[in-house]
């Protein structure tokens, strides 16, 4: 188990009776029951799909506390994505069957845990990475993060940590980056500041995703013109 994470884990297991009205509001079987319906009509479409890429979403609790769990990409990696804050995930292998398919063997492959299509929970809205390549988030809860045994593979994955739901949802923690072409405003993207490494680009887009999903009415997002970048 990576350091930062293992700190994490090692933390006091006495839960506050805040924490764990936290854990039934937002990881609890009436909201994942809400947010499986919400998801039915795109699970069933992007299952049909061929998706070329796809991520997992992973829900979690630490200590009682609901959070999602992030990994920060091998600097050693090819590609534009190396050392950046990313969900487990990648492209699509011919073998696979769809989305969940590939989400679930890419998180086997990064971080040695081998999870049951029971844990996933659908498959939201693709977002476009910054190649316009088409990502399906497929959200999953992993349950208690004590009681998993991550081994993460050193060539893809240089650190894992996690965010909780109370701090994702501070405002001080949230923050907007504007892009501008030839002076022009084009669009504007979600930043999650404050945490272990600071979450961007695409895995905010869908971290706000899913904060929208699973906590409405405690997360209001930017107006944005467009969220291809």
């Amino acid at each position: 188990m990576l350091p930062s994470l293992h700190h994490l884990c090692q933390r006091t297991l006495h839960i506050p009776i805040a924490s764990v009205g936290l854990v039934r509001k937002y990881l609890s079987w009436e909201n994942e029951q809400r947010c499986r319906g919400l998801l039915e009509k795109s699970t069933v479409r992007y299952k049909k799909e061929t998706m070329r890429a796809a991520v997992l979403v992973s829900l979690c609790s630490v200590a009682g506390d609901p959070a999602i769990l992030y990994t920060l990409r091998s600097s050693t990696l090819t590609g534009s994505y190396k050392g950046e804050v990313s969900f487990p995930g990648g492209k699509r292998d011919d073998s696979d069957q769809d989305a969940i398919t590939t989400a679930l063997r890419e998180t086997h492959e990064e971080l040695g845990i081998q999870l049951k299509e029971d844990c996933v929970w659908g498959i939201m809205r693709p977002v476009p990475d910054r190649t316009n390549m088409m990502v399906a988030p497929v959200l999953a809860n992993l349950g208690p993060l004590e009681k998993l045994t991550l081994k993460p593979n050193p060539q893809e994955v240089e650190a894992v940590f996690t965010l909780s739901f109370s701090h994702l949802l501070q405002e001080k923690n949230q923050g907007y980056t504007h892009y501008c072409r030839d002076g022009i405003y084009c669009y504007t993207m979600p930043v999650f500041l404050h945490g272990p490494h600071r979450v961007w680009g695409l895995t905010a887009i869908i971290t706000e995703l899913t904060l929208e999903l699973l906590a409405p009415g405690k997360y209001r997002k930017v107006l944005r013109v467009s969220t291809n970048f």
